[in-house]
């Protein structure tokens, strides 16, 4: 059999290399932006190469995978994609983040049934669009060509990256104790979670979501907003102030992520009359005819991240924070508990 015949045979399965092959040649300058000090290689090799910092005495590398969730499946029945990579890359750099690790470099997995070049080179391109504002380097990732895995236009998309920090400045909550405060940044949205729960409120009710706006911003819009990157934000804060520890707020929200830095014996003490809660939730909750407690333990309520700092650092954490450009506000502080699992307390003031 010759080659061309190979190649047709291939292709009639549903396989199109061709199409792999122009998708590279489609993303390969905003893959280029991404680079920074360290990248030694290139799109197109058997893997991505980088070479370690030589400023650190005693680095640690700290690793993180995630996807989008079911937020992928929404983006795509209404054909909103186009920043769904943004929330591939911040569901990993976001996490690393909370160590006080710096992000050094990413790498994407894109499956689908069959490859559509535009859809994958916009979803590409803005996983570069995430790498650039994190500032970590897309040095690699695979698109994998899957018919019978996948129907129609659907894809799925996984994102692993890597970072670096300082031993000695690891961030892991060792530092924490009562009388800590606790800062919040604002979040842009639901991010990359609870989706599944928002596709059946608006399975059940009916929604027709095309037509549904909250203060004239289509409801659509605002469930798609991109995960926000709070990597360089809180990399400034780590050059002024000692951070205690840091709760990136994803799935099982407030009362599941906050415990992850406390030590045992102690309780957050959150004051929810602190913020508002950004209507696309409220709409959440009443459709969905949610309680309170089930938002807070299911979605981040308008809060992407929870920062522990010591009180005489709250001031100037504050001013650093918004020196880049975030909105931070004294949200709570820590206290001593009778209980030895750490937990989070809700109270309005």
């Amino acid at each position: 059999m010759s080659d061309k015949n190979e190649s047709d045979s291939y292709k009639s399965s549903g396989v199109d290399i061709d199409a792999g092959a122009q998708l590279v040649e489609e993303i390969k300058d905003s893959v280029r932006r991404t680079n920074r000090f360290g990248v030694l290689s290139g799109l197109g090799g058997f893997g991505g190469l980088f070479e370690m910092p030589t400023s650190f005495r005693q680095p640690v590398l700290v690793s993180s995978t995630d996807g989008v969730g079911t937020k992928l499946k929404l983006a795509i029945t209404h054909d909103k994609y186009q920043n769904v990579g943004i929330d591939l890359v911040a569901m990993c750099v976001n996490d690393i983040i909370c160590s006080g690790a710096e992000p050094l470099f990413f790498l994407d997995y894109y499956a689908t049934g069959k490859l559509n070049v535009p859809t994958a080179t916009s979803v590409i391109k803005s996983i570069a669009n995430g790498c650039e504002r994190s500032g970590c380097a897309l040095i690699g990732g695979e698109t994998a060509e899957m018919p019978g895995m996948y129907g129609g236009t659907d894809f799925d998309l996984a994102g692993f990256c890597v970072g670096i920090v300082e031993k000695s400045k690891i961030i892991d909550g060792s530092k924490v104790s009562a009388g800590d405060s606790l800062l919040a940044l604002r979040s842009s949205g639901p991010h990359s979670n609870g989706f599944s729960l928002i596709r059946k409120v608006i399975e059940v009710r009916e929604t027709a979501i095309e037509n549904a706006y909250i203060n004239k911003t289509p409801l659509i819009d605002l469930l798609m907003m991109p995960t926000k990157i709070y990597v360089k934000s809180i990399l400034n804060l780590l050059k002024e102030v000692s951070i205690h520890g840091i709760a990136h707020i994803t799935g099982g929200g407030l009362l599941e992520n906050i415990p992850r830095f406390l030590p045992p014996n102690t309780t957050a003490k959150i004051n929810c009359s602190s913020w508002e809660i950004p209507k696309v939730f409220n709409w959440i909750k009443q459709e969905g005819n949610l309680d309170l407690r089930e938002m807070y333990r299911t979605f981040n309520c308008g809060i992407g991240m929870v920062i522990c700092v010591s009180p005489r650092d709250i001031d100037r954490a504050i001013m650093v924070l918004k020196k880049s450009g975030e909105e931070p506000f004294l949200i709570g502080h820590v206290e001593t508990s009778n209980t030895v699992e750490a937990k989070v307390c809700l109270e309005r003031s």
